[in-house]
């Protein structure tokens, strides 16, 4: 039964209040890969308390309003979904504790046809104790079982694709073999990504590590690269997810630098030879 257009679009959402604490900080960072090598002050400045700075990725995991797509109402075949893209622009230091608001919206609802299915584009905005609007985040939901509804949005702009010269820098990390376990802490607890029973149900050989994980590590590739692990100059990442990634891959982060100034990235894990994030940007200050 395709989706109720009206429904989902119309959708309204409780404004989330949620307080978070400096362990939380360095908990979403750990989870993300950084704070490996304990010696490195750059990377400990994200996971230790002394002058602690939050990761700006952290946002995704903050004012989240819930698996929402699983209420009977919206009709959705909740079974089917896949995150399809995350698109993130920072707007304030996120701190490294306090108090954020998240306010979520479905901006878009787009038919893709009774063969392909519909895409919800869902926009939250990270608010500060004091109002400040931290950072906007947009969630494109791939609803497989739910086109055919016969009307709806327009597709936004598409993320441009990587080019196709070599690129001009390449960044490899390894995710640990626990890193799902770790990063499920954060706020996601699908037992996807933990239980080794579930995984086969859904069709995977082992638990899948979360898509706004492998986001969090291509971020800090990005930072890595191109920051000098100043997090601070990252002021949007956004990408569309091509596949899964294992816990224990490496993730190699191709990039290059475009002339107005844009960054570009793809993201292969390196094992399986296989493009898990394609289409990704970024901008950093200078």
């Amino acid at each position: 039964m395709p989706l109720d257009y009206a429904t989902v679009k119309d959708w309204r959402f409780d404004e989330v209040r949620q307080r978070y604490e400096q362990k939380d900080t360095m908990l979403y960072a750990l989870g993300i890969g950084l704070g490996q090598d304990p010696e490195d002050a750059s990377q400990l400045r994200y996971v230790y308390e002394k002058d602690l700075q939050a990761f700006p990725t952290m946002s995704v995991v903050l004012g989240y309003p819930g698996f929402w797509v699983r209420e009977p109402r919206a009709g959705i075949d909740w079974v089917k979904v896949v995150h399809g893209e995350q698109r993130l622009t920072v707007h304030a230091p996120l701190p490294a504790s306090g108090m954020v608001t998240g306010r979520s919206r479905n901006t878009h609802v787009i038919d893709k046809g009774a063969d392909k299915g519909a895409i919800v584009i869902t926009e939250r905005t990270l608010h500060g104790e004091d109002g400040t609007h931290l950072a906007t985040l947009q969630q494109s939901t791939f609803c497989r079982g739910d086109g055919g509804f016969g009307q709806g949005d327009a597709s936004p702009e598409p993320l441009p694709a990587a080019p196709d010269s070599a690129p001009d820098l390449r960044c490899e990390l390894r995710i640990p073999p626990s890193a799902a376990l770790l990063y499920r802490l954060n706020a996601d607890r699908n037992p996807l990504h933990a239980d080794p029973d579930v995984a086969k149900q859904a069709g995977y050989p082992r638990p899948i590590l979360h898509g706004l994980c492998s986001y969090g590590v291509a971020a800090h590739a990005i930072v890595k690269s191109c920051c000098d692990y100043d997090a601070s100059r990252l002021t949007s990442l956004n990408t569309r997810f091509s596949a899964p990634v294992y816990p224990g891959e490496t993730l190699q982060c191709d990039i290059w630098r475009m002339p107005d100034g844009q960054i570009r990235f793809r993201a292969r894990a390196r094992e399986r030879d296989i493009v898990v994030m394609s289409h990704g940007t970024a901008t950093v200050q200078s």
